[in-house]
């Protein structure tokens, strides 16, 4: 009997051995498998997070992109035709002249309403010297070299003052630059305001359009605040 009880408890060590191993070797199997798993899965779920994130800042930047058109997008806003680029070609040196005009006050002029009139003039005209500039650049039209303040080649242009006029204006100060400026100015927006009314009857491309009524609304009411100054009507 004892010899028996010897064998039962060395079969059963066997049997708990071979067991043992069985699982050992069983977790072995299992573990690789788990940790694949979770490695592919951790992949997968960094796949989407990038693609949501990629989604997200396309998106972004799409966005911000339709937001800030490029420097030729407002010459796209419509068509145009040869009035509107004989509109812009023309009005780039009217402006330019009066600009050169106005800028001749601060250090000429001694009136504080001629003056402030002359600021007003130069802060409203170069930004519209900008965009006229930008709308031929983007119809692949010439954009009018600066020609300093000879403006001999515009001569025949409604308003325009020959070089004379402009070399009588810089040699006057005082209560006389005062009344050339304002004489000067008066007559050079009225070419202006005949020149936007040929684009407003004759003109195609919207904003053209909309500037070329916008010159007429302010240049006509400065013409009127001239004309007081000299104590016309």
């Amino acid at each position: 009997m004892p010899y028996a009880g010897v064998g039962c408890c060395r079969v059963q060590q066997t049997f708990r051995t071979q067991e043992f191993t069985h699982m050992h070797s069983t977790v072995r199997r299992i573990r690789p498998v788990r940790v694949a798993v979770v490695a592919t899965a951790a992949l997968l779920l960094a796949g989407c997070g990038g693609d949501s994130e990629g989604q997200r800042a396309g998106g972004a930047t799409s966005a911000s992109s339709s937001a800030a058109p490029s420097g030729s997008a407002g010459a796209s806003e419509g068509a145009h035709n040869a009035q509107d680029v004989s509109f812009a070609q023309g009005m780039v040196p009217h402006h330019r002249q009066a600009v050169e005009m106005a800028a001749l006050a601060a250090d000429r002029a001694s009136s504080p309403q001629v003056k402030a009139l002359a600021e007003r003039i130069k802060g409203a005209q170069d930004p519209e010297i900008r965009t006229m500039s930008g709308w031929l650049t983007a119809w692949g039209e010439d954009v009018p070299e600066q020609g300093g303040t000879d403006h001999s080649g515009h001569s025949g242009m409604a308003g325009m003052m020959s070089g004379a006029d402009m070399a009588a204006l810089e040699k006057a100060s005082g209560a006389e630059f005062d009344t050339e400026f304002t004489r000067m100015m008066i007559e050079h927006h009225e070419g202006a305001v005949e020149m936007a009314g040929t684009e407003k009857a004759k003109g195609q491309y919207a904003p053209a359009l909309a500037l070329a009524g916008a010159i007429i609304t302010a240049q006509n009411a400065e013409i009127a605040e001239m004309k007081g100054f000299l104590g016309r009507k």
